[in-house]
């Protein structure tokens, strides 16, 4: 019996050792996952906020143990992304319908049953059990103020007269980790809402045509509501180095240029 209790023991221990190694092995995983990606991180009042840079308009937030997905799509700058080898999701925001924005199989891989989405009416034709925001809403899910801000053209039109981005459909969402204020701007240009915004330490503005916005229309944005810290996204062939210069005496606003073709 003695024996037999001990080999019962030494069955139980091999199983643990392997299941622990298992998570260890799916931890190291998701880090090499993460690692492929550039990162910054952000100190804020109430812990590090880690950004990860998947590309185009796809961004990873980790703030105080969450992960949160803005606009998860499987193929952000012409690169594959295994969603299946990275963190699940708490929180996904979607900002609006369009392919490169919003894609169901990525949002599916990393999904899991608490995960909550925030997204637009037309999105939710594609992607159910999640939370609409209209513009101009403001909702705390998981503890975080997220704010949807209206994204929209002003200028740039299809050949038939109509915006790329009407007013009205899409959101930018200000997400506020604490007092430190995220923007990321969706697909827009630089309406008078945004240049409106206040306190905002971090902003996402995409810069390509002829669906968002030209350099100098990035620039105009900044100078009004002066982040402190701007990334260019979802810029395409734009030549980010024009921008850079147009802001480079600026007092307020540091740009940093990741990759986020």
């Amino acid at each position: 019996m003695i024996r037999r209790g001990r080999v019962l023991k030494n069955v139980v221990t091999a199983l643990a050792v392997i299941a622990v190694g298992a998570m260890g092995a799916r931890s190291a995983e998701q880090g090499r996952a993460e690692k492929m990606f550039e990162e910054d991180t952000i100190k804020t009042e109430t812990g590090d906020l880690k950004i990860t840079f998947i590309g185009h308009a796809t961004l990873m937030f980790g703030y105080q143990g969450k992960v949160i997905y803005v606009d998860p799509v499987g193929n952000p700058s012409g690169t594959p992304v295994d969603y299946a080898r990275m963190p699940k999701a708490d929180v996904i925001l979607i900002t609006h319908e369009h392919g490169d924005h919003l894609d169901p199989k990525a949002v599916n891989t990393l999904r899991k049953e608490q995960t909550k989405i925030v997204l637009t009416k037309a999105c939710a034709e594609t992607v159910s059990g999640g939370t609409i925001m209209k513009n101009g809403d403001v909702q705390a899910v998981l503890g975080i103020k997220i704010e949807a801000v209206p994204a929209y053209n002003v200028v740039q039109k299809r050949p038939g007269g109509q915006p790329f981005h009407p007013k009205g459909s899409g959101n930018g969402y200000v997400l506020n980790f604490d007092k430190t204020r995220v923007y990321v701007a969706g697909d827009t240009e630089n309406t008078p809402e945004m240049k409106q915004l206040k306190n905002i330490g971090v902003a996402f503005l995409p810069m390509n045509l002829p669906y968002t916005m030209t350099p100098e229309m990035v620039a105009d944005a900044a100078k009004a509501f002066g982040p402190r810290i701007l990334y260019p996204y979802h810029y395409g062939q734009t030549d980010v180095n024009a921008l850079v210069n147009l802001l480079k005496d600026s007092k307020t606003t540091e740009v940093r240029v990741r990759k986020l073709k």
